[in-house]
C-alpha cells in the first residue's frame, strides 16, 4: 500500500501496512529490530502529503532537554554506577534470582543485561516512540530533532557492550536478601575475671595512689608460682581477685608466713618488710616527694581563714609522700595541727610533732607509708642564755625510711642586723647539743662525727627563721626592688646577703646547699599588706627564712621547687617552702618500727572539720544557685 519507509534497527526487520500498524503496535509493548511505516502515517519524507490534526488533551510542561553530549555522558556514568553495584550485589549474594521475561525479544535482551535501570529506559523509549508514531507530524520533527541516528547507534552500541561484558547474568527485579554476616576471625574468649573496673576502683585503698598499682613482672610471677604451689588448680582459678592488678598488698603463702622473721632480712631479699621488693613496689622510680615549709608566725594567735595556699600551692601539681611544718613564734597547741590535718585531708596521719617554746615542728606522712617508718625520735636545744627561755633555740625529728635516715631541724636564731658571730654561735651549739639519734642504728656509722648531728643522718633538712640580714641600706633596696628585670635584681641583692657569703666561705652550714632564690625578700613587711616596714626603725628587707639540704650521695635530693607564700599576710613574715624528690634505699628488718602509731585524735577532729567545711561550702553555693522572690 503506497511506498513503504524502512528503517533500520538491528538485524531482522517487520512490514507493517496502514490498516493494521495501530491494533500491531498497541499490542506489542517493544519495536522490533525493524520496522516499516507507509508514509501516511509517518508524514515525512513524503512530498505533498500533509498531515491530519488531531486534537490532544493538555499536558503538562516538560523539563527542558539536554543537549546531545549531555544525554550520552549522564548515560554512560549510569551504566558505569550500575554495572559497579551489580559487580557488588552479584559478589554478595549466594541465591540465584530467576527474572520473568514477559516483553517480547528486545525486552528479553535487556533483561539479561547488567543494568536494571536500561530495562526500565529501553521500555521508556519504546513506549514514547509507539506513542508518537499516531501523533501529528509536528511532534515527529520534535522527535527527529531531539533524538538523532548516531546517538541511537551509540545507545545499541553501549547496550550490546555491556551485554557481553555481564555474560547474559541476570538481576533481580525486587530488593534482595543479603546473606548473613559471618565473621571473618573467631571471637575472643571470654575472660574469667569478671571483676568489674567500678568494684576494683571502689575496693583500692585511695584513688590518688596510682603510682603503688606498679607491680613488677617479676613479683606477679613470683606470687603466682606460690599460688600454684600452694593451692590446687581449681582452687587457683576460683582465687582470681587475689592476683588482681587493683591489689596493693600482695598475697602471702602461709608457709612463707611460718618462716618468715619480721626482725631479720637482707637488703635484696624478698621476704624483707623494708626490703627492696617492697621499696619497688610503692616506688617503681625510687624517689620520694617532701614537702617542707616553714613561717614565723609573728606571735598571732589569730590562723590565717585558708592554708592552703601553703600546704598546696600552685606550682605543685602532685601531692607529696612527706609534709615537714616548722614555726617560729608561733602559739604552739593541738589547734595548729588540727588545721594543717584539715587542709590534708584522710590521705596523712601525724607522724610526729615536736615542741620547744614557740617552736613547732610537724611531720605528716601518707597513711600507707606509715608501715615503713622507724620510730620516730625527736629532741630539742636552746641557744639563749637562760634555757628557761624557750624563744631562740632549734628542734629536731629524725626517723628512718625503708633503710634512708632523714633528719629535719626547725630553728630561729638570734634577731638583729649585724649579729652574724651570735647566729653562728647558735648554729654551733645546735649541732653538738642535738642528741640525735637514740636508738635508731645510724646507716653509715663510719662518716658519722659525734659533734655534728648532721653527719649522722642520710639527708639533712633545715630550715626556719636564721635572721641572716641584707648588709646593705634600706635604699639600695628599695632602688633594686623597682627594677625591672627581676633575675637581675636578685642577684644583685643576693650579693649583700650574708648566709650566701657564709655558704660560699664553708664557715657555717658546712656541706649545705640551698637552692635558687626566686622571691624577693620575706621580712620584714607591714601586717596585712605587701608593703616593707613603714616604721620609724625602716628595717632593711631581707632573706631570713631560709630551707637548705645536705645530703651523704651526691644527687640524692633534687630540688623542685624553692618559693614564698604571698598570699598569707597575718605575719611581718612570708612564709616559705620547697619541694623536693629523694633517692630512697632499701632497708633491712631489725630497727624498730613505727607501727603505725599517729596523731589520732588530731586525725579525727581535722577530718571532721574539713567535712563541715565542705558541707557549709555546698549550703552556701546552693543558696546562691537558687533565686527567692519576696513581695512586700
Amino acid at each position: 500500500m503506497g511506498d513503504e519507509i524502512e528503517l533500520p534497527v538491528h538485524s531482522t526487520s517487520y512490514s507493517i501496512t496502514n490498516a493494521d500498524s495501530r491494533a500491531w503496535l498497541e499490542s506489542t509493548p517493544f519495536l522490533s529490530d525493524t520496522v516499516k511505516y507507509p508514509p501516511e502515517e509517518l508524514g515525512h519524507g513524503v512530498q505533498g502529503m500533509e498531515a491530519r490534526f488531531t486534537p490532544r488533551p493538555p499536558v503538562k510542561p516538560k523539563p527542558p532537554r539536554q543537549s546531545k553530549l549531555q544525554r550520552l555522558h549522564s548515560l554512560e556514568n549510569t551504566q558505569i554506577n550500575q554495572k559497579a553495584k551489580f559487580t557488588n550485589s552479584e559478589e554478595s549474594s549466594s541465591e540465584p534470582i530467576d527474572t520473568d521475561s514477559s516483553c517480547g525479544s528486545i525486552s528479553g535482551d535487556l533483561s539479561g543485561s547488567s543494568l536494571p535501570c536500561l530495562q526500565g529506559r529501553s521500555t521508556v523509549a519504546s513506549q514514547k516512540l509507539l506513542s508518537r508514531s499516531g501523533s501529528s507530524s509536528s511532534s515527529m520533527r520534535d522527535c527527529n530533532n531531539s533524538q538523532s541516528a548516531n546517538s541511537m547507534a551509540e545507545y545499541r552500541n553501549s547496550i550490546t557492550h555491556l551485554d557481553s561484558e555481564s555474560n547474559s547474568k541476570t538481576v533481580p527485579l525486587g530488593r534482595k536478601r543479603l546473606p548473613p554476616v559471618v565473621h571473618t576471625k573467631p571471637l575472643p574468649p571470654i575472660s574469667i575475671n569478671m571483676e568489674s573496673p567500678a568494684l576494683r576502683t571502689s575496693n583500692r585503698i585511695d584513688v590518688d595512689y596510682a603510682d603503688y598499682i606498679h607491680v613488677t613482672s617479676e613479683l606477679s610471677n613470683q606470687h603466682n608460682n606460690i599460688l600454684t604451689q600452694t593451692q590446687g588448680t581449681k582452687e587457683n582459678q576460683s582465687s582470681f581477685s587475689m592476683t588482681s592488678s587493683s591489689r596493693i598488698l600482695l598475697p602471702v603463702s602461709s608457709e612463707d608466713l611460718r618462716n618468715r622473721s619480721y626482725l631479720e632480712g637482707s637488703l635484696l631479699a624478698n621476704r624483707a618488710l623494708l626490703g627492696a621488693s617492697e621499696l619497688n613496689r610503692f616506688f617503681p622510680d625510687g624517689r620520694i616527694r617532701v614537702f617542707i615549709a616553714t613561717w614565723n608566725m609573728q606571735g598571732q594567735k589569730d590562723l590565717p581563714e585558708t592554708l592552703d595556699d601553703l600546704l598546696l600551692p600552685c606550682d605543685s601539681h602532685l601531692i607529696h609522700d612527706l609534709y615537714a611544718i616548722g614555726i617560729q613564734e608561733g602559739t604552739p597547741d593541738k589547734e595548729w595541727e588540727i588545721r594543717l590535718q584539715e587542709i590534708l585531708g584522710p590521705n596523712y596521719v601525724l607522724l610526729s610533732s615536736a615542741v620547744h617554746g614557740v617552736l613547732q615542728l610537724s611531720m605528716f606522712i601518707k597513711r600507707d607509708l606509715i608501715w615503713f617508718c622507724s620510730e620516730v625520735e625527736q629532741a630539742s636545744v636552746t641557744t639563749r642564755i637562760i634555757s628557761q627561755i624557750k624563744t631562740k633555740g632549734a628542734v629536731g625529728i629524725s626517723f628512718t625510711f625503708f633503710g634512708t635516715s632523714f633528719l629535719f631541724i626547725s630553728s630561729h636564731f638570734t634577731s638583729g642586723p649585724g649579729k652574724i658571730y651570735e647566729r653562728m654561735l647558735d648554729y654551733d651549739k645546735t649541732i653538738k647539743a642535738l642528741e640525735l639519734p637514740k636508738i635508731i642504728p645510724d646507716t653509715n656509722i663510719y662518716r658519722s662525727d659525734p659533734n655534728d648531728v648532721t653527719t649522722r643522718f642520710d639527708n639533712v633538712f633545715w630550715f626556719g627563721d636564721f635572721n641572716f640580714r641584707l648588709d646593705v641600706k634600706r635604699a639600695v633596696i628599695d632602688e633594686l626592688l623597682c627594677s625591672s628585670n627581676n633575675k637581675d635584681r636578685l642577684c644583685c641583692i643576693l650579693h649583700y646577703d650574708e648566709l650566701t657569703q657564709k655558704l660560699q666561705e664553708g664557715t657555717i652550714f658546712k656541706g649545705f646547699k640551698e637552692a635558687e632564690i626566686s622571691f624577693p625578700p620575706t621580712y620584714k613587711f607591714d601586717t596585712g599588706c605587701d608593703v616593707y616596714d613603714s616604721s620609724a626603725k625602716k628595717r632593711t628587707p631581707s632573706y631570713t627564712d631560709r630551707i637548705i639540704h645536705k645530703s651523704r650521695q651526691k644527687g640524692d635530693i633534687l630540688v623542685v621547687k624553692y618559693g614564698s607564700c604571698a598570699s598569707i599576710k597575718t605575719s611581718d613574715h612570708r612564709p616559705v617552702y620547697c619541694f623536693y624528690q629523694i633517692k630512697i634505699r632499701p632497708g633491712r628488718d631489725n630497727i624498730p618500727l613505727c607501727a603505725g602509731q599517729f596523731g589520732r585524735d588530731i586525725y579525727l577532729e581535722g577530718i571532721k572539720r574539713r567535712f563541715l567545711r565542705q558541707q557549709k561550702q555546698h549550703i552556701l553555693l546552693d543558696q546562691k544557685s537558687s533565686t527567692v522572690c519576696s513581695v512586700s
